[in-house]
C-alpha cells in the first residue's frame, strides 16, 4: 500500500493532510454534535464539551483508578507505566479492560454518538489509557501527533481516528494541562530519524522519535496555542493528527484524564510504515469488534 504519510526519514517535512476530519454530517444518536460544534471540530481539530459527566460518575472512575494503582500484582503488567525518574504511575493502558466502570463510559452515547459521527460509522478501540500527573512531580509530554506514531509504528494507513477523553480532575493552567495547536491537524509533520526496535519501551516514558522540531512547531502555530481547561467531568475530543503536548505539573493538585482512542473499522492496521515491527498488542489492540452504545 502507498504510504500517504511518510515519516521517520532523513529529513523533516510538512505536508498537507490527505484525509477528511469529519466523515459524516448526519447524527448518530441523540448525543451527536450539532452543526456549529461539528464545524468547530473540522476547523480546529478539537472540541471541548464541559460538564458532561456527573460528580458521582467521576468519583466511581477515580475509585477504580485507586483500586488498580494499589494492586501490586496488576501493576506488574506492561500496561502500567511509571514516571521516567520514579515509581509514580504515569500511564495505565486499557483501563476499559481492567475496569467495568471505564468499559461502561467508553460505550456511553455521550461519547460514542459523537465519535461515530466524526468518523462516519462503526469504530473499535485502538487502545485506551489514563494519564496521571501527580501533584508537583508529574512530567511533561513533548509536542507530537498521535497519528504519526500510530501510522509509523502500528500501521494505521489513514487518519480516520481520534481520541475522546474525560477530565477526571480539574485541568488548570498550572497542573500540566493538554496544549493543542488549533488547525495543525490539517498538516502532517514527516519527522526526522529512524525508529529503533521496540521504541515504545522508551517512548512511553520519554518520547524522542516522532517529535517535531521547534521550526515545525513555529510554522504550525500560526494561531495561538490553546490549553484544554475545564472541571472534572468535561469531555474533549481531538483529531488523531492534531499537534499537542503538555507541561510538567508544578501545582499542588494532581491532574488525571482518561483517554479512549477510537479508530474506524475501515482503517484497520496493516504492517507498520516506519518501524521494524508493530508495537506491543496492548498499544494496538487486535480486537476490531465495533464498540456499541450501551445504556
Amino acid at each position: 500500500m502507498e504510504d500517504l504519510y511518510p515519516s521517520r526519514g532523513q529529513e523533516e517535512r510538512i505536508i498537507n493532510r490527505v484525509d477528511k476530519t469529519v466523515y459524516s454530517n448526519k447524527n448518530f444518536g441523540q448525543q451527536s454534535l450539532d452543526n456549529i460544534q461539528r464545524e468547530q471540530y473540522d476547523e480546529n481539530g478539537y472540541i471541548v464539551v464541559p460538564n458532561l459527566f456527573s460528580a458521582d460518575e467521576i468519583k466511581e472512575l477515580l475509585e477504580d483508578i485507586e483500586i488498580m494503582s494499589s494492586n501490586d500484582e496488576l501493576r506488574q503488567n506492561e500496561e502500567f507505566i511509571t514516571e521516567p525518574n520514579g515509581e509514580n504511575l504515569r500511564t495505565i493502558f486499557n483501563q476499559h479492560i481492567f475496569s467495568s466502570a471505564f468499559e461502561k463510559i467508553s460505550q456511553d452515547g455521550r461519547i460514542l454518538d459523537k465519535v461515530q459521527q466524526l468518523l462516519g460509522g462503526d469504530v473499535y478501540m485502538h487502545h485506551s489509557r489514563i494519564n496521571i500527573k501527580p501533584a508537583y512531580v508529574g512530567k511533561s509530554f513533548p509536542w507530537h501527533s498521535d497519528f504519526e506514531t500510530w501510522h509509523c509504528e502500528d500501521g494505521l494507513p489513514r487518519c480516520r481516528c481520534l481520541t475522546a477523553w474525560v477530565m477526571l480532575t480539574d485541568n488548570t493552567h498550572f497542573n500540566g494541562p493538554l496544549y493543542l495547536i488549533p488547525g495543525s491537524h490539517k498538516k502532517y509533520v514527516c519527522c526526522k530519524g529512524m525508529t529503533p526496535a521496540e521504541n515504545y519501551r522508551y517512548s512511553l516514558k520519554k518520547q524522542e522519535y516522532g517529535v517535531p522540531s521547534v521550526e515545525a512547531i513555529k510554522e504550525l502555530s500560526s494561531k495561538d496555542i490553546v490549553a484544554a481547561l475545564g472541571k472534572a467531568g468535561t469531555l474533549v475530543i481531538h483529531d488523531g493528527n492534531i499537534m499537542h503536548g503538555s507541561p510538567d505539573n508544578i501545582s499542588p493538585d494532581p491532574r488525571t484524564n482518561a483517554f479512549f482512542v477510537y479508530n474506524s473499522v475501515h482503517n484497520k492496521p496493516i504492517k507498520p510504515f516506519s518501524a521494524p515491527t508493530k508495537r506491543a498488542d496492548f498499544l494496538s489492540l487486535n480486537d476490531y469488534t465495533p464498540v456499541r452504545v450501551k445504556s
